[in-house]
Order: C-alpha cells, then sequence, then structure tokens
C-alpha cells in the first residue's frame, strides 16, 4: 500500500529481538490521519533515516535513551512536507527536518522542527551529510580527534554516512587517509570518487598486516564506528597520544553474548595507559547540539563547492523499512540508508 492523503502508516515494535532484527519485530499498522488544533501542523514523510543507534532502541538493556516500547511507534528522523498548517510559522508545501518516525503522517507543534530550502539542497540530504550523520563525522573528527597535518587517520566503515565525511574531511585538512569498507566495490569507491589514500577491504583475510603496510608512520587517529575484527588490527598501529572518537560498535549490536576467546580488556587498557591513547564515546546532539551551526558553516560550503562526495542508499516503501534496518546492521547497504516514504507532492 502506498502513501494516500486518508490513512496514517506506522510501523511498531512488535518484539525485542534475540540477535538481529526479524520480520517479526516490527509491525504495520494503519489508522485515521490525526487531526489538527490551532498551533499545530500536520507532517507528511517523504523520507525516513535508518541508522545503527536504532538497534539499541530496540532493546531493553541500559543506554543513553530509552528503548522503543513494545507496540510503541518506531523512532527515526523524518524528512517531511506540510500537508495542513494551523501554526503561524509554517505553511502548507513547507519542507522541514524532524523526528516524526516511521509513519507517513505526525502532529506537530512546530518544536524540533527546521525548515529546509528544496532549492538549495536536495532535502534528504538533511538526515546524511547536513545532518546527524555529518555532524558526527565532523565533531568527532575535530573535537575529539584533533587531526594535524600529516597524521594518519584511520576510518572504520569508510562508504558509510559518517566514515565518508570523516575521511573527507581529513583529507581537506591535510592527513593521510586510510579507509576499511566491506568489500571491493565500496573500496573503490572510497578511493576513486571520495578520495582516501587507500582502502582495505576487511573481508580478505591479513587484514592487520595489510593495515600496517598501508599506515608505515603507525596511526594517530581511528575513527571508530564498528569495534570487532577492525579495531584488533588498528590497536597495536596507535602511536603514542593517538585519539579515538568512539561514535558506534555495529560489529557488536546483535551480538547476545561476549566474543569467544581470552579476555583481553588488559591489552586494550594497557595499550591506553602505556600510548596514553585518548578514547573517547559521543552522542552528538547530547554533546555537541549547541554547536550544529559551526559544523554547517564549516561544511554546508564544502557540499556547495563540489569538494565532499555523498552518496545515498534508498529504499522504496515504508512497509520495507524493517528489512532495510536489518541489512545495514549486515553491511549491505552503501552510503546513506534512506527510506523514500512517499512522493514529493501528493495529490
Amino acid at each position: 500500500m502506498s502513501q494516500t492523503i486518508d490513512t496514517n502508516r506506522r510501523v511498531v515494535l512488535a518484539s525485542r529481538p534475540v540477535g538481529a532484527p526479524t520480520p517479526d519485530t516490527f509491525r504495520l499498522e494503519r489508522e485515521p490521519i490525526p487531526s489538527l488544533e490551532d498551533g499545530q501542523v500536520l507532517l507528511r514523510t517523504v523520507y525516513l533515516s535508518l541508522d545503527p543507534y536504532m538497534r539499541g532502541r530496540i532493546s531493553d538493556a541500559p543506554s543513553y535513551a530509552a528503548p522503543v516500547e513494545i507496540d510503541g511507534l518506531m523512532v527515526g528522523g523524518t524528512v517531511c512536507r506540510v500537508q495542513e498548517s494551523r501554526h503561524p510559522e509554517y505553511a502548507a508545501g513547507d519542507w522541514v527536518l524532524g523526528f516524526a518516525g516511521w509513519q507517513d503522517y505526525a502532529v506537530s507543534d512546530g518544536k524540533g522542527l527546521s525548515k529546509l530550502d528544496a532549492t538549495k539542497m536536495q532535502p534528504s540530504w538533511a538526515l546524511g551529510i547536513l545532518g546527524m550523520p555529518g555532524f558526527t563525522a565532523y565533531m568527532g573528527l575535530t573535537d575529539i580527534g584533533q587531526p594535524k597535518a600529516g597524521e594518519t587517520i584511520v576510518v572504520a566503515a569508510a562508504s558509510g554516512a559518517v566514515g565518508s565525511v570523516v575521511g573527507q574531511v581529513a583529507k581537506e585538512l591535510g592527513c593521510h587517509v586510510v579507509g576499511i569498507a566491506g568489500g571491493s566495490e565500496k573500496c573503490d569507491y572510497v578511493v576513486e570518487t571520495l578520495g582516501f589514500d587507500a582502502c582495505l577491504d576487511h573481508k580478505e583475510d591479513d587484514l592487520p598486516e595489510r593495515l600496517a603496510a598501508a599506515c608505515p608512520d603507525g596511526i594517530d587517529v581511528y575513527f571508530e564506528n564498528v569495534g570487532g575484527k577492525v579495531f584488533d588490527a588498528v590497536l597495536p598501529l596507535l602511536n603514542p597520544k593517538a585519539r579515538i572518537p568512539l561514535c558506534g560498535l555495529i560489529a557488536n549490536y546483535n551480538a547476545t553474548e561476549l566474543p569467544p576467546g581470552p579476555d583481553r580488556m588488559s591489552v586494550l587498557t594497557g595499550a591506553l595507559l602505556k600510548k596514553r591513547i585518548r578514547m573517547q564515546g559521543f552522542i552528538v546532539f547530547d554533546d555537541y547540539g549547541h554547536r550544529y551551526g559551526e559544523f554547517l558553516e564549516a561544511v554546508g560550503p564544502w557540499v556547495a563547492q563540489g569538494k565532499l562526495h555523498y552518496r545515498e542508499d534508498v529504499i522504496d516503501g515504508l512497509e520495507n523499512a524493517g528489512e532495510g534496518l536489518t541489512g545495514m546492521l549486515e553491511g549491505r547497504n552503501f552510503g546513506k540508508l534512506v527510506v523514500r516514504v512517499g512522493p514529493d507532492e501528493l495529490s
């Protein structure tokens, strides 16, 4: 069923998955479109962002944000059109960035909405390079990583929404940048289109040896959003006073138990101590929300001038969002993953 003018489709959490999400994790429901009161707008979702943090939200394990309740609406950033307005600051047809979640329609009082100028950029980019992923990349790299010209930067998930921006910004700052991605097609894109100095396929054998060869002077900044075997390969190569911005650990999100093998915590903590390594986790809007304007001022011109490249992986249909999230957690997407929920114009 496609988006209509008289029905609100919504995806709710049907059950908490053990391991990877399954088709039974989510349920598609239909309900009447809500009515408006004075001071409100009716938003129609055009694009929905799919992001790794959503795996944490469907778990009830303690985290930085409350989990989605069973039978509750799945959360997510959205780019919407104002379908109807009884709010003085918004008119029907306006493009806005918000957090309407996995549904066709939502009512808002205007708080948390940002107007978008569709004449200056593709509206969905507000969910990617000029939105939360780009903001995460820029602040993690520049504020925690603090790269200096000539240093070696290694970026995990280098073709993804965050990693692709990290590497390109690092190149603009004069660094030697090595990416790690899954598959030769992604690695070719990272080098040939994004301009990284090298990219290694983590699916091939001997990643530690290949990484050491690509980083003969060691690693000064490692932007971490994967974990697992990639971090294992990076750790021995970190230079004294290296910096590790930590925004995600997607390799572990579906894990149901600790990985097998010996306890390696002493190896990690020993390296952090002996090399005086700085490893810092961050939640971008919690920690840097007040600096969003700074990010747009720095990165916006680079995007407008074509200095930063950006790739979207678009899924059609709200009903396919759950499968899309599962695929993203398995690394099947290529670029920033968004769902095309509805058309630009709905008659």
